[in-house]
């Protein structure tokens, strides 16, 4: 059996990292998942989830990436890409083609997602959208307790 690998093993538990702000999106926390460390950059792998309901949504954007993809894994998300509505929900998966130009604008409060993405480094790069973007639906807000 070979040894050698340009890439290591990775096994990350649900408690070995915790989902942290400061990621790309202020409104979501990332989970990081050991993938980038473990390819050398080659990959990308976290969770991401909804932190605040939806107000602008990402803007129209495009990643500079050679493979992405999204897993949803727990509630909906409700993207554009180019001129398309695209509702994503639990348990669906999307591949973004490098170049597609796309917008997350809503969300469920308890969503969820695995993205891959390579190279781990990948830009996002604001672009000029090809149509209206519909509104977001606002998150009920919780009875304050007493």
């Amino acid at each position: 059996m070979p040894t050698d690998s340009p890439t290591l093993f990775s096994h990350c538990k649900p408690g070995d990292t915790p989902f942290v702000s400061g990621g790309l999106r202020d409104f979501f926390e990332y989970r990081d998942l050991g993938i980038a460390a473990a390819t050398h950059g080659k990959v990308i792998a976290h969770l991401v989830r909804a932190a605040n309901a939806p107000e602008k949504g990402t803007g129209w954007h495009r990643h500079e990436a050679e493979f992405q993809i999204v897993v949803m894994t727990r509630g909906w998300a409700r993207f554009m890409y180019e001129d398309k509505e695209t509702l994503v929900e639990a348990g669906d998966v999307v591949h973004q083609r490098p170049g597609i130009r796309h917008y997350l604008f809503d969300y469920s409060p308890d969503m969820e997602y695995l993205e891959i993405v390579g190279p781990a480094d990948f830009k996002s790069v604001d672009v000029e959208g090809p149509c209206a973007v519909p509104e977001p639906t606002p998150w009920e807000k919780k009875a304050e307790t007493v």
